[in-house]
């Protein structure tokens, strides 16, 4: 004999794969993003789910909202952040979309282009793109009138589409970065131009915690040279795998058997556009050594 409460669970369960794609393409962090669904179950279960109708409806707008105030304290946050701050990849390989019905908004370099969107804006926008979610729904949702969702989200794509080249296919990627990896480890400054794209730009998260860049670097040739500079010691020790994480692959560089930096890569026809050096340790608890 089923209970309320199992009941209640069938739901949750069936949708929560929805509620985490949402809240992480909202925080572009694994842990708060499984914080924050444990805090809708946690709401969910004393509800009076007597007067829903819905529930996947409403299990969704209910982290719709709660994401958009936790974007809100998050970005506060990071503004005292050491250096620059970078999303954390969430592995794709077993849940390649996590429940989107697209894979958009998902890639890191789209995860950090959408740091300069208002929580709110950014909310319309995942929830038009990567779900699919008709207007008037997306409206009630964040609370907006249905005109004002459709100029959010027109101007949303606008910007990210004037910030981002057309990227290239996954097994172009991969080879890139490989390449991109070897010439690094290498030191091999010639290679590192040829690789980039001339106007590139590299992220380095150390958190404050572990040596890194605390600036963006600008320029094929700066970032060749800033690499290069990190050649020899740096990777003494250290071995080298491929991972797939938010759709794409990335770098997992791994000394004594912890991990201490993923490296990703965004890249377009003009060579590699964007660098995403992570370092932050804390953001590195849940990767794998590799093999």
């Amino acid at each position: 004999m089923t209970t309320d409460l199992d009941d209640a669970a069938v739901d949750f369960a069936r949708v929560r794969p929805r509620l985490f794609g949402i809240a992480y393409r909202m925080l572009s962090s694994v842990q708060e993003a499984e914080d924050l669904v444990q805090d809708v179950w946690l709401k969910w279960q004393p509800y009076d789910r007597g007067t829903v109708r819905e529930p996947a409806a409403f299990l969704a707008t209910m982290t719709t909202r709660l994401a958009i105030n936790a974007s809100q304290t998050a970005r506060a946050r990071r503004e005292t952040y050491v250096g620059p701050w970078l999303p954390e990849p969430v592995d794709t390989s077993a849940d390649p979309t996590l429940g989107a019905e697209r894979g958009e908004a998902l890639e890191l370099a789209m995860l950090v282009l959408l740091e300069k969107l208002s929580p709110t804006q950014r909310a319309a926008y995942i929830l038009r793109e990567a779900f699919d979610y008709p207007y008037d729904q997306i409206a009630e949702i964040v609370q907006l009138s249905e005109a004002n969702v459709r100029q959010l989200v027109s101007r949303s794509r606008k910007r990210l589409a004037d910030e981002r080249r057309e990227t290239v296919s996954t097994s172009e990627q991969r080879k890139l970065l490989a390449a991109f990896m070897e010439a690094a480890q290498e030191g091999n400054l010639a290679t590192l131009v040829e690789l980039l794209a001339a106007d590139a730009v590299s992220y380095s998260d150390g958190g404050g915690i572990v040596r890194a860049t605390k600036v963006e670097l600008f320029g094929a040739e700066v970032i060749a040279k800033v690499t290069v500079g990190y050649a020899g010691n740096f990777w003494t020790g250290a071995s080298l795998s491929f991972a797939e994480f938010n759709g794409g692959w990335s770098a997992v560089v791994a000394r004594d058997g912890e991990v201490f930096m993923v490296v990703s890569i965004s890249a377009s026809s003009a060579g590699i556009d964007q660098i995403q050096w992570l370092l932050n340790p804390e953001k590195l608890t849940g990767f794998s050594s590799p093999n």
